[in-house]
């Protein structure tokens, strides 16, 4: 059964000795961030920050909900103990199964509502994250609404959002991003402010879902239905006709207004960069808020690996590629993207590979926008799972010159990829690199080398008798 919201998921988390509960005082000031990205960089727990200074008693922030596999499988009802390959196959079959919301006339999120001149964003416990960020950031683990005006397609995102005031936020939805892509076709050339809504505090499969990159025209709230195993409940908001999770902990209403910009950034990305400087970028004027009594900030400590943007990303990202190739005819077994890589690069296994299946591969993975700058293909006796497999097959396997296919990537590269100069990234001009870490499919099979490992280079007879007797050796493991 899914988590109903983010309060019984912190349940489930405490249950498996997942979630610290800091009862000390603390600042909203650098040291929240700070204590969290130490967290994560230390392999730590889910965070609950239970005393904010500076704010009312029960005003908290969440830190860390799903920033390690073993927590999105707790999300997932699944045992955390669970294999990192067994997670993907479980996310896979769920993601096939696509559950419409349903939508409920009230929910937890209406417990208080603020509008006109009572609304004040600094009422709420938004931190300064890091130090030579822009602002305070209140919206880094979050779904963000949007709708297409004309075809009624609902998107959900997620986007930074920076306080600007009490009244206004400024967002960074990536150039290709769908909501960029929709305001700037659709609204600003009507001059039409954009409705907005931003719930924080969703139960994370619903945040991981407003993450993931799905084909336009599908919606997000059936992904998080299948991820969930049962439909998203949806409630209508105050002052538009947008649709949010009933179960939020904040909902921010608002509106980008046509042509209205302001200074946002610095911010230190999940590149583990700080990126982009000060920028101007869309201002939203806040029309309303709505919230649960003693309500949960969620955050997520953006920096470098890993961390909500590496680990769950890297689920949903590696089977959004996985279910692509697929399409395009790829021979393709498993796609992994490390979370160390922080999304710029992934590992693909196929059946039969050599240089052409490698150019299709890369080219299939260039075609749209991309925040991939390096991609390995290796061959099906590659786990690519397995970063000592996929570091020894890439080291031996990979011609240094005609294993390696550059891609010219104009006008569709990721504008936060650290290896791109200034110019690029401002222009999403980059490069992909493509590593053919395959046999060459003209090589006869007497020249290719016999992989030297247990399951390859002995005779089955000799492998099952080792694992038979294994600990009879007196190895455990």
């Amino acid at each position: 059964m899914a988590f109903k919201d983010v309060r019984q998921f912190m349940e489930a988390l405490d249950k498996n000795g997942d979630l610290v509960r800091v009862k000390r005082a603390v600042d909203w000031d650098l040291e929240v961030g700070a204590i969290s990205r130490r967290t994560y960089e230390k392999q730590g727990p889910a965070i609950l920050f239970e005393k904010i200074k500076g704010y009312p008693p029960g005003y908290r922030i969440l830190n860390g909900s799903i920033g390690t596999y073993r927590r999105l499988a707790i999300a997932m009802g699944l045992d955390p103990a669970i294999s990192i390959k067994t997670l993907f196959n479980e996310y896979e079959e769920r993601e096939k199964h696509r559950l419409k919301p349903v939508i409920v006339n009230s929910g937890p999120c209406k417990e208080n509502i603020i509008s006109g001149d009572r609304i004040d964003l600094y009422d709420f416990p938004a931190p300064m994250i890091h130090d030579g960020d822009g602002g305070r950031y209140i919206g880094t683990w979050h779904v963000v609404v949007s709708r297409d005006p004309e075809s009624g397609w609902t998107n959900w995102g997620m986007y930074r959002f920076m306080v600007h005031n009490s009244r206004h936020l400024l967002g960074f939805p990536l150039p290709h991003s769908h909501l960029a892509l929709v305001l700037r076709q659709k609204f600003l050339p009507a001059k039409k402010p954009m409705p907005v809504a931003i719930a924080i505090g969703t139960e994370p499969l619903t945040a991981l879902a407003a993450s993931t990159t799905i084909k336009l025209g599908e919606e997000e709230a059936d992904y998080a239905g299948a991820l969930r195993q049962e439909p998203v409940e949806l409630v209508k908001c105050e002052t538009n006709d947008l649709l949010v999770p009933a179960n939020s902990e904040i909902v921010i209403e608002g509106e980008i207004e046509p042509e209205k910009t302001a200074p946002e950034g610095p911010f230190g990305e999940y590149s583990g960069y700080r990126s982009g400087g000060v920028n101007l970028r869309p201002l939203l004027r806040v029309t309303a808020i709505t919230h649960r009594h003693d309500p949960i900030l969620t955050m997520v400590s953006v920096g470098v690996p890993v961390d909500e943007n590496h680990s769950a990303w890297s689920v949903s990202q590696s089977l959004g590629i996985k279910r692509r190739l697929k399409e395009h005819g790829v021979p393709v077994i498993d796609v992994f993207m490390p979370p160390e890589t922080t999304g710029h690069m992934i590992a693909v296994s196929v059946t039969s590979g050599g240089r052409k299946v490698a150019e299709e591969i890369g080219r299939v993975l260039t075609a749209r926008r991309t925040g991939l700058s390096k991609i390995i293909v290796v061959d099906s006796d590659v786990d690519v799972f397995n970063l000592t497999e996929v570091a020894h097959s890439f080291a031996t396997k990979c011609h240094p010159e005609r294993g390696i296919i550059v891609i010219n990537c104009d006008g569709k590269a990721n504008p936060v990829t650290p290896c791109y100069s200034a110019e690029e990234r401002k222009a999403l001009k980059g490069a992909t690199a493509v590593f053919d870490c395959t046999w060459p499919v003209d090589w006869p099979r007497y020249e290719i080398p016999v992989k030297s490992s247990f399951a390859s280079i002995y005779p089955q007879e000799v492998q099952d008798m080792v694992v038979k007797n294994w600990k009879k050796y007196g190895l455990t493991t």
